[in-house]
């Protein structure tokens, strides 16, 4: 099991000199897997092997399974349990788990100048370029992935430099690679060796990129 490191290369330890490992995970499928498999043809006896009606019973009820059981449960890891593919629905269950929302919302900005209509340019309620009243938007389910992912992160994170680099070759593999880099003066800045799309900058901004607890954090890209 690896040693967590400092960016130098120093082992960290506990006050009692204990060294501190952590497993390496890359995928979702690191952990153990469950086998949903049902095989109700060997409950048949080899006395009933020439029982064609007996057999046909079972063969029906071992489709079902296949069909309503194995698949069901199957699908529940794909489009639930695993973030990294998670669909609609369970991105939303993620979201009440994590206690983090799918959206983000704008907050009204009523001393703006808009242009409008009329004497009090009114334009239906909507200002110039933005929304008298606030919103909310909402983001691709890519995004939504990439958000909970941290978020999880950050809720698990022990905050190490070695640590948050690893998790950043796991989660950002889709859009690029990345790094994190102490300051050394309660700094750190993340490099992105990628063009930052709007709504990733929309998640950098929520403070969703971890950091230990005082210090601040930035980020760069090209």
């Amino acid at each position: 099991m690896p040693q967590i490191t400092t960016q130098n290369g120093q082992i960290i330890t506990t006050e009692s000199g204990l060294l501190l490992t952590s497993d390496v995970a890359t995928t979702n499928y690191d952990i153990q897997q469950l086998d949903f498999s049902v095989n109700l043809l060997s409950s048949l006896l080899w006395e009933y092997n020439d029982a064609p009606n007996l057999q046909s019973i079972i063969q029906s009820k071992q489709d079902w399974f296949n069909s309503f059981q194995e698949q069901f449960w199957n699908d529940w890891i794909t489009n639930v349990f695993n973030l990294q593919t998670a669909n609609a629905f369970g991105l939303e269950v993620w979201s009440i788990i994590l206690d983090w929302p799918l959206y983000i919302n704008n907050l009204p900005t009523p001393n703006n100048a808009y242009w409008g209509f009329g004497a009090n340019r009114a334009n239906f309620t909507r200002g110039n370029f933005a929304s008298v009243n606030g919103g909310s938007i909402n983001l691709p389910l890519a995004t939504n992935r990439l958000m909970l992912q941290l978020r999880y992160f950050q809720l698990c994170s022990s905050g190490t430099v070695p640590e948050i680099n690893r998790f950043l070759k796991f989660v950002f593999a889709p859009w690029g690679t990345g790094y994190l880099q102490d300051n050394g003066n309660m700094t750190q800045t993340y490099h992105f060796n990628f063009t930052i799309p709007w709504d990733l900058q929309f998640v950098f901004e929520q403070d969703l990129l971890p950091r230990p607890a005082g210090v601040s954090s930035t980020w760069t890209s090209p």
